[in-house]
């Protein structure tokens, strides 16, 4: 007998219960977040790099959907360390190398620090990393992006949220809030983890999405439970998304997003080394370096403690960039955004305040033209014109009329959307 059953689908006809169970678990899931990621990088935007391949099929106990889904969220664990390897695939135009820089550049803005949780995130966005986590319990936490000349870490340790650029040497401090309960929380921007990955999925399960067991699978050396989750609607530019799931702990192990065109995973993020021993406690102690430049930031809340920024030595110098405190409010800044459509296919649409993207001698400019043209499909209906710029997940048409329509769905159902919109 199989040490699993594939047949147990969320939504399907007959079994209304079980679609029930699935959300109801799901729901609960969301809220055993292992407390390891406490600098953002977005979900979407993350993967394992292909060496990190299952390894052997090991023999496990039957288990359904519902089971596996209840065991996430029955996971008490709230100790350890290990190693993550996340890389990207959005089949991004290359700019040479410059989009990490522009991106982060931008987001950092005038007088901002490197050393912002907020500056790094569009760096995770491309390319292949190291990531070491750590965690002991809802108030300590360590996440180190590391590369071959540096180290980024950010610490969240009780009150206090230290981040680290050890290539700037520049540092950002922050403090967290507290729960009506007295329990620190730290600030949480996107999920960093297989298991903070697997929880916004278990998010999304509903009457749309098909849920089943996969089979098994070895990651990071520990036997695995694989929770396949599928889009039920046609539009969704998501193929699959596969969590390996530890058979003894509950908590998700890698976290795998493949596109419906095929080819290589977009979001896949996963363990080559964990433990779940209790850290140490130095693990989560961090003191400036002498003559780092330190910024102080503002607290999760949103209320305005900087007071400037400082070197290690106490030298005064510019004030700190609040872009990191607007962050969590981007959708403030779009004009009417609203939601089209539900589940998988639902398409995000807002206008720009302004005028879409130029396109042919609109621009006034050939050469800008001919560059926007190259990284977007121009494309026409009822709403007029407008541009279509695509990734392998994320698609966005924005129109000449400065309406944009963006989702993880088609190019076809972008038009589709802002068609039904006239």
């Amino acid at each position: 007998m199989a040490p699993y059953e594939s047949d147990r689908t969320a939504g399907a006809e007959g079994l209304p219960d079980e679609a029930d169970d699935v959300r109801a678990g799901r729901r609960k899931a969301a809220r055993y977040v292992v407390p390891v990621a406490v600098v953002g990088v977005a979900a979407a935007t993350i993967g394992l790099v292909p060496a990190l391949a299952d390894s052997g099929d090991p023999s496990l106990p039957k288990i359904t959907a519902q089971q596996l889904i209840e065991k996430i969220a029955g996971s008490d664990v709230q100790q350890l360390s290990g190693t993550v390897k996340v890389s990207t695939d959005l089949g991004l135009p290359s700019l040479g190398g410059l989009e990490s820089s522009f991106l982060s550049g931008a987001t950092r803005g005038s007088g901002g620090s490197s050393a912002d949780p907020q500056s790094k995130l569009l760096e995770l966005a491309s390319g292949t990393h190291t990531v070491r986590v750590a965690a002991d319990g809802p108030d300590k936490a360590k996440v180190s992006v590391l590369d071959s000349a540096a180290e980024y870490s950010v610490i969240h340790n009780g009150n206090d949220v230290w981040a680290y650029d050890s290539k700037s040497n520049e540092v950002y401090h922050s403090t967290v809030p507290t729960s009506d309960k007295g329990q620190e929380k730290a600030p949480k921007d996107v999920p960093s983890t297989p298991k903070e990955l697997a929880d916004e999925a278990l998010k999304s399960v509903d009457d749309t999405t098909s849920v089943t067991v996969d089979g098994t699978a070895q990651v990071a050396g520990r036997d695995a439970y694989k929770l396949l989750i599928k889009p039920k609607q046609s539009g969704s530019t998501v193929g699959a998304i596969t969590i390996a799931v530890d058979a003894k702990t509950g908590v998700p192990l890698k976290f795998t997003l493949v596109p419906r065109s095929g080819g290589a995973a977009v979001v896949d993020a996963g363990f080559t080394k964990v433990d779940f021993a209790k850290p140490t406690a130095s693990t989560f102690d961090f003191a400036p370096p002498k003559g780092a430049k330190v910024t102080e930031g503002k607290d999760a809340k949103g209320t305005k403690d900087a007071k400037g920024t400082k070197d290690a030595k106490g030298t005064k110098g510019s004030m700190a960039s609040e872009s990191a405190a607007k962050s969590g409010d981007l959708g403030k800044g779009l004009d009417g955004l609203k939601t089209i459509g539900k589940g998988w296919s639902s398409i995000a649409e807002f206008g720009t305040g302004g005028q879409g993207v130029p396109s042919g001698s609109a621009s006034g400019n050939s050469d800008v033209s001919g560059f926007l043209s190259s990284l977007g499909d121009h494309v026409k209906g009822k709403f007029g014109s407008g541009t279509v710029f695509s990734t392998r997940l994320v698609n966005a048409l924005i129109t000449d009329a400065g309406k944009v329509y963006a989702g993880a769905v088609t190019k076809d159902a972008l038009v589709k959307a802002a068609n039904a919109a006239q």
